[in-house]
């Protein structure tokens, strides 16, 4: 079974490459690499052992879209491609509305074109909003605080739209909630150009003393130390919940949502503080503003997709800070 794969060269996409490999997938990548590096491809290569094809271009433009359906036969598409930063996409909401709703548009008349009409996408918890209670099911009410959750929710009103003027599509949701943590090898991980934007990588940078300090947006939060809490689930475990989603809309048609965390939520605090233990390394920090757009408190049940996909996550907060480092150790070294 052929995959295509977008954005499959970035964090989460080259780590489900991975795994689609290891399960036998045969994988087709396309990648503009606006936030990604192209040796990416051959790490994916030297870990599995085996080969993939590589097409860098836009999403957002159908003729090479049309160009891999046409030359490869594509199966079924997981989508990842799209911008991805909450604070940016308050400053550039433009940017985000532009570039996420047309990728998914260009992709979904491409894949009806080709009558290619399986598809795992590549939500996220953002479209829960400031949730009034916890933990967070998939039937909660939507709505979203920054124009990245917005495009999100939007792309997943555009598939629910789509599934029910053709039944005949078959369509995952996988809500993400926080990933980090990197390849066991330390081949792979989360390596983003400039300054991060995500905590994980910041502390990591901190840590290689990359960066002097890591700032903490807001301590006044209502939460056991003051910092928010997020649901922190290991990249290779998101990974193995698309093989799952695969499996899934590969036996039976229809559209459904999951969510893909641990169902526990740790404090900015808490991660700094494992990293710390785990490591033996210092992370100095320092508290800032919030940012616009972030709430207190996020973490999942994932009671549907241990259910209804046999998945559930299997690494620990401790895990997810000795692969990051490991990582960055790793690659600190090949430079």
């Amino acid at each position: 079974m052929k995959i295509l794969v977008t954005g499959g060269v970035g964090y989460i996409g080259s780590h489900t490459c991975c795994e689609l490999l290891a399960n036998n997938y045969e994988v087709v990548i396309i990648d503009n690499l606006s936030n990604s590096s192209i040796d990416v491809v051959a790490k994916i290569e030297k870990i599995t052992g085996k080969k993939v094809t590589f097409y860098e271009g836009d999403v957002c433009k159908k003729e090479i879209l049309s160009k891999i359906f046409k030359q490869e036969k594509i199966d079924a598409v997981i989508h990842f491609a799209g911008y991805k930063a909450v604070g940016e996409s308050v400053e550039k909401p433009l940017m985000y509305y532009r570039n996420n709703i047309d990728s998914t548009l260009s992709l979904l008349e491409v894949m009806k074109e080709y009558n290619c009409k399986k598809i795992v996408f590549s939500s996220s918890a953002t479209v829960y909003g400031n949730p009034e209670t916890l933990p967070i099911t998939e039937d909660f009410p939507l709505h979203t605080t920054n124009p990245y959750g917005t495009t999100k929710l939007m792309i997943e009103q555009i598939l629910a739209d789509l599934y029910k003027a053709d039944n005949n599509w078959s369509i995952a949701i996988l809500r993400y909630f926080n990933p980090i943590g990197a390849h066991k090898s330390g081949i792979i991980g989360e390596n983003p150009n400039g300054i991060p934007n995500n905590l994980m990588p910041y502390i990591v940078k901190v840590a290689t003393k990359e960066l002097k300090e890591l700032n903490i947006f807001g301590n006044d939060y209502n939460t056991k130390d003051g910092t928010g809490i997020r649901d922190y689930i290991h990249v290779i475990d998101l990974a193995q919940g698309h093989i799952k989603a695969i499996e899934k809309i590969t036996k039976e048609k229809g559209i459904d949502t999951y969510n893909l965390g641990t169902g526990n939520g740790y404090s900015v605090l808490d991660l700094v503080n494992t990293f710390k233990m785990v490591n033996h390394v210092d992370i100095p920090y320092k508290i800032v503003e919030r940012r616009k757009g972030d709430i207190a408190i996020c973490y999942a049940s994932t009671k549907k997709a241990e259910k209804l996909l046999n998945w559930t996550a299997k690494l620990t907060l401790e895990d997810m800070c000795r692969d990051s480092y490991n990582y960055a150790i790793k690659n600190r070294k090949d430079k």
